[in-house]
């Protein structure tokens, strides 16, 4: 079946856009005007007019959480009243009476964020939520997933007391002498054995959902961090899922997976199991190793080098030793495997990327790819450290949204007018692509790129180190070609033109005629995946 879409602009590298092409066997065949592209027609020839509208390369979003994402869309969705804390407990109360917890079952929720509560200056702890029940365990996650507060009954569920040690990454939040209910990174781990977790047809329909939600937003292509979702859950079910939805053909969006693990003995299993980076298909295809270096710096958690500005008593803390980052990089490496490494503060950076090194010493090769995830609060050393190893970036500019408004109370001038550099970092040949940690923000690819483009909030804060603004060409690549390039694919996705798989997004309106600051509005029309509507 071949199919023709004519009367578009169509962006195939540069601002000289294309008007029309031509899809076969889910691939891009032709490119060019509409005289030529319709003179292609035969009787078998599906004809499209796009009325103008805008066509880009399917959107990869190459730093997120599928799981996560359709997980937190069956919770109390925390960021649509994190205005205040009474305004949020309010809604955990209506929720909950709206769909009260099945017997078991832990009420669970995401996205608030204490730096925007009018009322407090405080995060929530556990009495606050004794408050809507004491009689079932309520779990509610901070926006970047790097903290939870629990009530008292999930603390006794869980045996967490004040007497409970912190395990090494992770900290129990202790007030008065007891525990408040606050759980920092490594120690979230200490819920899981009593969480109950989804069978096979349940992790299918959060799947399902989450793909849904991607596809709404012009996505097609994901790198996607799913192992650390339910700990509970063996990574070989979740793998399973994954390829059931590919065989049923409910598969829309294509999942290059950020194998995520902590331990050296899980990941030889994993390796010796035949899994490694590109084992798999165009749909469910293994990635690198995917290591969670340290925090947040919204929940200052993330390991500055030197201590919070706003905080002078807390550096954050990193969540393995360096001799344990090495000894998983090194394995990944030796293998074959690419590594992909949460570091948000400089002080984890630091150890990652002298893992890094030491890995390239041990095991030298030449196109590696290994990469940083967030790289956000950076030193001009650093910066350097990271062309010279020829490293990946996966930014995520969205973020700028909300750090514009803490980046420098957190970590000072000096190390704020040098961090969230991936403008420079570009300049210096790094490949950086673009991404939104969803469900950290939601997959909103067109609100990402107008913060990559101005660097301001969406309300206008900012601009913060405007010398770093991508243009919106740059912008676009860092979510399409780029991206491909961080998956090995750059010969065969993430263009519009011929040979390549035909995944591409259609938008309402031109980026490159929009203002800057109205790049958020412009609305996706509909996604296409193997030249297939997956949505619109």
């Amino acid at each position: 079946m071949k199919s023709i879409y004519y009367n578009a602009g169509v962006y195939t590298g540069d601002e000289n856009l294309s008007q029309a092409f031509m899809v076969e066997d889910g691939v891009f065949k032709q490119v060019g005007t509409n005289d030529d592209i319709l003179a292609l027609a035969g009787i078998d020839t599906a004809v499209y007019d796009l009325e103008g509208r805008f066509v880009c390369p399917g959107f990869n979003d190459y730093h997120m959480h599928l799981l996560g994402l359709g997980q937190s869309l069956k919770a109390a969705q925390l960021s649509l009243h994190t205005g205040s804390l009474a305004d949020m407990l309010d809604y955990l109360r209506r929720f909950t009476l709206e769909h009260p917890p099945l017997e078991g079952r832990w009420l669970r929720g995401r996205g608030w964020n204490q730096d925007y509560f009018s009322d407090t200056n405080r995060m929530p702890n556990r009495y606050d939520l004794d408050a809507i029940s004491a009689d079932y365990p309520i779990m509610i996650t901070r926006a970047c997933g790097h903290c939870c507060v629990v009530n008292s009954k999930a603390l006794e569920i869980s045996g967490i007391s004040a007497q409970t040690p912190s395990p090494d990454g992770g900290r129990i939040g202790i007030e008065n002498g007891e525990a408040d209910g606050r759980l920092y990174d490594n120690a979230i781990e200490l819920l899981n054995p009593f969480i109950p977790v989804p069978d096979k047809d349940e992790l299918k329909d959060i799947m399902r959902l989450g793909c849904r939600v991607l596809n709404s937003c012009g996505v097609t292509s994901v790198q996607s961090d799913d192992y650390s979702t339910f700990r509970a859950v063996p990574y070989e079910a979740i793998n399973a899922a994954f390829r059931e939805l590919v065989q049923s053909g409910e598969m829309t969006v294509r999942v290059y997976e950020q194998a995520n693990f902590a331990s050296l003995s899980e990941l030889q299993s994993f390796i010796d199991a035949g899994n490694c980076t590109d084992a798999g298909d165009a749909r469910f295809c293994i990635g690198p190793l995917k290591l969670l270096g340290d925090g947040s710096l919204g929940s200052r958690t993330a390991h500055l080098s030197r201590p919070y500005a706003d905080q002078p008593d807390k550096c954050g803390f990193s969540l393995f030793s360096p001799e344990q980052m090495k000894a998983l990089i090194s394995l990944a490496n030796a293998h074959g495997m690419q590594v992909a490494v949460h570091a948000i503060g400089d002080a984890c950076l630091d150890s990652v990327l002298n893992a890094i090194e030491a890995a390239l010493s041990e095991h030298p090769r030449p196109d590696h790819r290994h990469g940083i995830v967030h790289c956000q609060i950076t030193r001009p050393d650093q910066l350097e450290r990271i062309s010279r190893l020829k490293l990946h970036v996966y930014a995520q500019s969205v973020f700028l949204d909300y750090d514009n408004h803490i980046v420098e109370s957190r970590v000072g001038k000096e190390r704020a007018a040098s961090s969230y550099s991936w403008k420079t970092l570009m300049n210096n040949g790094v490949s950086v692509t673009n991404g939104s940690d969803s469900p950290v923000e939601l997959p909103d690819v067109m609100r990402g790129i107008e913060c990559a483009v101005t660097r301001t909030s969406i309300d206008g804060t900012g601009p913060y180190l405007p010398n770093e603004a991508f243009s919106v060409k740059e912008a676009l690549d860092s979510y399409t070609i780029r991206g491909a390039e961080a998956s090995f694919e750059e010969n065969r996705k993430g263009r519009i033109a011929p040979g390549y798989i035909a995944d591409f997004t259609v938008l309402e309106r031109n980026p490159f005629t929009a203002d800057n600051k109205e790049l958020h509005t412009i609305a996706v029309h509909s996604t296409y995946l193997d030249g297939r509507r997956v949505w619109g």
